[in-house]
This record gives C-alpha cells, structure tokens and sequence, in this order.
C-alpha cells in the first residue's frame, strides 16, 4: 500500500514507449496562437496580459543586456506553468517530479549564466566569491564556502521544484484516501476530509503557479549578478 502511494511518479509507457515526452510536448499544444483579425478573444487578450505583466516584473531589476533571454524566461515560465497545472488533473503525470527532468532545465540555465558572467565581466563575476572587506584569516574558507554555493544553486533549483510539486500529489492522494475509506465507515469525518481535499487542490494549483515563478525568477536573479 504504501509502495502504491509512489506509483505516480514513475514515468508511464506504453509498448515500450515513454510518455513523457508526449506530456512534455501536449503543452505546447494547448497554448492559443496570436491570429491575423483585429480583435483577439478573451484568452488571447488574457495571455498577452499575462505575458507582459509577467516581464515587466521580472527583468524590471535587469538591465538592457538581460532582455534577449525574455523570450526563453517566458516560454519556460508558461511551459512549466502548464505541465504543473495538467498534473492535477486525474489520470495524468507531472513530468516535473522527476528530478532528472528539472535539473536538465536547471543545470543548462544556470551555466550559460555563468559563462556570460566569465566571459563579459570575468573581475565582477569572480568578485561574488569573495565579498569587499573580509579578513585575511578567512580568505581561503569563504571562497571555499562560495563556491560550493555556486554550484549547489542548479541542485537547489531542480530539488525545490520537485520537492514542493511530489510532496503536494503525495498529499493529495494521502487525504483522497483517507476520504475514500473512511466514507462508509463516519461519513461526516469523510466530509470534512473531502472538504480539506478540495482546499488542498486549490492550494496545489497555487503552489503550481508559484514553483513556476520562482524557477524563473531565481534563473533572472542568477542572470542579473552575471550580466
């Protein structure tokens, strides 16, 4: 039973083929395309408010050599917006709890920062690894110590988004569960677990919009000391 509870989060195929690369592709299916008539519908007039709210307030802090990469924060930020959200759904996978998923989004993103960082500003950059006024004594172990936080932030990235989207299904099954059995047995209890199963739901969705966010926003945040 309990083994049960992580079936989720394998990767499904079938005859052999994986899935996940059709639950990574469906995506892009679904986002509306800008068409030629003058007057776009509500879901086209929602996105592109979505999609300028949503860069006027991350590359704001950023100067004017950050704003090449709006395209692909905003394709990552709705990419990973719309797999999050699909995983609610009954019958799906979330291809963003496998970590191997997000630490190749992850990994790719935070060293192309880095090498921009080297290669424009190799003083500013490598000046983050040891900050002004620090005692001599401490020099050695505080570029030691930021260094290795350096590299851990591709690891933090790919490990939080997994963490907060796995644990929110694995509760979310857990309360199902729990509602499901204890139905014929104390339907009030039922009830009010069915009831916290919903607020849960509406919490996850917002969990699924914020991970996204903040996925992107750490990689701009990476990208303004580099840049």
């Amino acid at each position: 039973m309990t083994l049960s509870f992580f079936d989720q989060f394998m990767s499904p195929i079938f005859l052999g083929v994986p899935l996940i690369a059709i639950a990574l592709i469906f995506p892009c299916i679904t986002f509306p395309t800008p068409t030629s008539r003058w007057l776009n519908n509500r879901l086209l007039a929602f996105q592109s408010w979505f999609i300028n709210r949503f860069m006027y307030q991350l590359f704001l802090p950023l100067n004017l050599g950050a704003h090449k990469w709006a395209l692909m924060f905003v394709s990552l930020m709705l990419f990973l917006i719309t797999i999050n959200m699909l995983g609610l759904l009954p019958y799906t996978f979330t291809p963003t709890t496998q970590l191997s998923l997000n630490m190749g989004l992850a990994v790719p993103l935070w060293l192309a920062t880095v090498i921009i960082g080297m290669r424009n500003q190799p003083t500013h950059a490598l000046g983050h690894l040891l900050p002004e006024g620090t005692p001599t004594l401490l020099i050695p172990v505080l570029i030691i110590i930021e260094t290795i936080s350096l590299f851990i932030r591709p690891l933090a990235l790919g490990v939080r988004l997994t963490a907060n989207l796995t644990a929110g299904h694995l509760l979310i099954q857990l309360i199902a569960t729990a509602a499901f059995v204890l139905m014929p047995l104390m339907p009030t209890v039922a009830f009010l677990t069915a009831t916290l199963l919903f607020l849960l739901t509406l919490l996850e969705i917002a969990v699924a919009m914020i991970q996204a966010y903040v996925f992107v926003l750490l990689l701009s945040l990476y990208l303004q000391e580099n840049v």
